[in-house]
């Protein structure tokens, strides 16, 4: 029997993770508090960050913020721009009060020259917008090709490692609204950042979706204006000061931060055999699971209307914490009652009607607080203590409703059947 040859082993290299360095490397602040906020306090040295967005979204013009802020603080930045002509960003950066005159710039497409450019210069930040414009002509498939991003991406993000240079691409989004070219590029990056906002709104939402040097799921705020994007650290969205039936406070948690949101209901008579039910920065599924919650388990008669909800201004109000508050709204769209506008509802529903605490119920009564709410319905087990805010428990919708339009009736949708 012929024996097999040994294998000589290399050194071993383990060590113990106690004795690890735990430096991910200097950090590169973008002057941009919501933005720090999102990546952690700023862009790691040798990173690379993915940016992307529906087109018009603003991150051409968010990245282009940070490149100045970095300028103006007399450190060495370099756009690669495949896009554009220098004169078509130096025409924008004029017009949003970028420094244009202290930011290097080299208008290209080819993935070599980008390269060799970042090798050349160190900056203390690299910005490719876009990588799907690049070209590698040592790769087979045209540009923006899923083989073309990968070897570019890979390419690139080298250079940032051997330099140091922390590295932005921005990228494109498919007609999903996914991140366009192959999924290996989300896996080949250490950050990826979404901006998020409706095309006819002016409320631009930064949200980190994978960070490798730190919690994801972090947001910023930001108001698309002529001059760029102004920060809303206050989430200072504008409230409508109408007492009106279906317009109920709520709050949403997104991170660590808690959104106070307006939630916004209209019934009407049906148009239609099938009803319809719209949901704009809400979750429709949740929508759907109220509706059904408020027939089942309340004896609300909401058949026969058509329902349209919304988030006031655009915030993002998806999660289960604003479950009560959506409750309260359609009831209050099909009944006819007011809720008062110091009034505020937290809590999630479950499909027995009962109110679930929420996580991060104290950011979220002192934002309703800070927005002028005294008064805030929340689940039992979510009493609170808050200068200021009486917080009320309440263990089922029907209770909650009950508070509300204990008289409530009429013909037709709306009316109270029989509460369980």
């Amino acid at each position: 029997m012929t024996e097999l040859p040994a294998v000589r082993s290399a050194p071993s290299a383990v060590t113990r993770l106690g004795d690890a360095d735990l430096e991910d490397g200097p950090l590169c602040p973008t002057e941009i508090p919501e933005l720090d906020r999102v990546l952690g306090g700023g862009l790691v040295a040798g990173s690379t960050t993915l940016l992307f967005g529906e087109p018009g979204v603003g991150k051409s013009t968010l990245a282009l913020a940070v490149l100045s802020n970095l300028a103006r603080a007399h450190r060495d930045v370099l756009l690669v721009a495949s896009e554009e002509s220098a004169g078509q960003v130096a025409r924008r950066a004029r017009r949003v009060g970028a420094a244009a005159g202290d930011i290097g710039i080299v208008a290209t497409t080819e993935a070599a020259l980008a390269e060799e450019s970042i090798h050349r210069t160190h900056p203390a930040l690299v910005v490719v917008d876009s990588v799907s414009a690049l070209r590698d002509d040592g790769v087979s498939g045209s540009a923006g090709s899923p083989t073309q991003v990968r070897a570019i991406a890979e390419r690139l993000c080298q250079a940032a490692k051997r330099t140091g240079s922390p590295l932005v691409l921005v990228g494109h989004v498919t007609k999903d609204g996914e991140l366009a070219g192959p999924r290996a590029l989300e896996h080949l990056v250490d950050t990826v950042v979404r901006v998020e906002g409706d095309r006819h709104g002016t409320l631009r939402v930064v949200r980190a979706l994978k960070h490798r040097f730190g919690p994801t799921g972090e947001v910023g705020l930001f108001d698309l204006t002529d001059q760029g994007l102004v920060e809303l650290p206050d989430a200072g969205v504008p409230a409508s000061d109408l007492a009106v039936p279906g317009v109920v406070w709520g709050a949403a948690s997104d991170g660590s931060r808690a959104l106070a949101v307006e939630l916004q209901v209209l019934v009407a008579a049906a148009a239609g055999a099938a009803p319809r039910r719209v949901a704009h920065q809400l979750s429709a599924q949740r929508l759907a699971l109220m509706l059904a919650v408020l027939e089942a388990r309340c004896g609300w008669d909401l058949r026969g209307l058509d329902v349209f909800a919304a988030s006031a201004g655009g915030l993002p109000a998806g999660e289960p914490g604003v479950d009560a508050a959506l409750a309260l709204a359609l009831a209050s769209a099909a009944g006819g009652f007011v809720v008062p506008r110091d009034v505020a509802v937290v809590g999630e529903v479950g499909l027995a009607g009962e109110l679930r605490v929420v996580g991060g119920i104290g950011r979220r009564v002192s934002e309703l607080r800070r927005r002028g709410v005294t008064t805030v319905y929340v689940p039992a087990g979510d009493v609170t203590d808050d200068a200021g805010v009486r917080t009320v428990g309440v263990r089922r919708l029907a209770d909650l409703l009950a508070d509300f339009a204990p008289d409530a009736s009429g013909p037709g949708s709306g009316r109270i059947v029989s509460p369980h």
